[in-house]
């Protein structure tokens, strides 16, 4: 909680670019000074880790799967993560090539 905070703490708060964090100047400027905001590029969900994790369980896990109640889904996701950290290992970036007209709207996004 911010206020359990010394006062002399730097803190920074990095938030991507969807919509609901766009616009809100009034909320963000009642932490001006006390806070700092970063916003990550917009289509850039690969900078947050939790987004990769996520694109994995959806892939390997839900896609294509239906479940009768929500333990069930509790379950399969537990059993992903459990078999996910099995063989957890330092994500490794890389860098995608783009080519064409991806290229215009890559710098138009990162403009953003």
């Amino acid at each position: 909680m911010l206020a359990d905070q010394p006062q002399d703490k730097e803190i920074h708060v990095v938030l991507d670019n969807y919509s609901p964090h766009k616009g809100n100047e009034d909320w963000l400027a009642k932490f001006e000074g006390r806070v700092q905001f970063h916003f990550t590029p917009t289509s850039a969900s690969w900078l947050n880790q939790i987004e990769i994790v996520f694109s994995l369980l959806q892939r390997k896990t839900l896609n294509g799967s239906s479940f009768k109640t929500k333990d069930q889904l509790r379950e399969a996701i537990e059993a992903f993560i459990r078999k996910h950290n099995e063989h957890a290992k330092p994500f490794r970036w890389r860098k995608r090539e783009v080519k064409g007209s991806q290229l215009q709207n890559t710098i138009i996004n990162l403009r953003n």
